[in-house]
């Protein structure tokens, strides 16, 4: 039996992103994002209605400030405690899971979508994506860019406007472009 585009979708294989429903499904994000994005922070209730229509799963509490941006919402996972601050971007066509008591700063992008390297291949219109897995306590600086089939251990610290192009370990603090290791003094500030 054959795949559907979305079934191909979330395995990371080749789809079409044009396939009806897909397009469905990030109508609905949309819809739900735009109706969540006019909230303010004092309607917790409001936006936990509709973190239920959007997200795949969420621990409470979690802040997610507003505006924050997704492509379907329902391959989101986040653990108890997390917070993301204003304008973050989540394109989510494989799994985005976050740990809990993880925190995010403004404009960070998480991007699990990807296209074919070769010219002729993304002339066919398919795309394709990879998970991400963020651990438990990870605090990712303003800016930060999150590509692809990232996983990034527990209590690692993402320096901010770093891209980080490949796992992070456990514990470990990475800035820059590419995102590397570095060293912290006693104050954990860079050195």
């Amino acid at each position: 039996m054959a795949l559907s585009e979305k079934q191909k979708m979330l395995s990371g294989a080749l789809y079409d992103a044009s396939d009806p429903e897909l397009v469905a499904d990030r109508t609905h994000a949309q819809q739900v994002m735009r109706a969540y994005n006019a909230t303010i922070d004092a309607e917790v209730t409001v936006r936990h209605s509709l973190l239920d229509q959007l997200i795949g799963s969420y621990g409470t509490p979690c802040e997610l400030r507003a505006p924050f941006y997704v492509d379907y919402g329902r391959n989101i996972h986040l653990g108890r405690g997390v917070f993301m601050n204003f304008g973050c971007v989540l394109l989510d066509v494989c799994e985005i899971r976050i740990g809990d008591g993880t925190e995010i700063g403004p404009y960070v992008q998480i991007l699990t979508a990807d296209h074919p390297r070769d010219p002729a291949a993304r002339a066919s219109g398919r795309e394709f994506g990879r998970p991400i897995t963020i651990g438990a306590q990870v605090w990712i600086g303003g800016g930060a860019i999150i590509l692809p089939g990232v996983t990034i251990g527990d209590g690692a610290t993402i320096g901010a406007g770093a891209i980080v192009t490949r796992d992070v370990p456990a514990g470990a603090t990475v800035a820059g472009n590419p995102a590397r290791p570095i060293t912290t003094g006693p104050t954990g500030t860079a050195s």
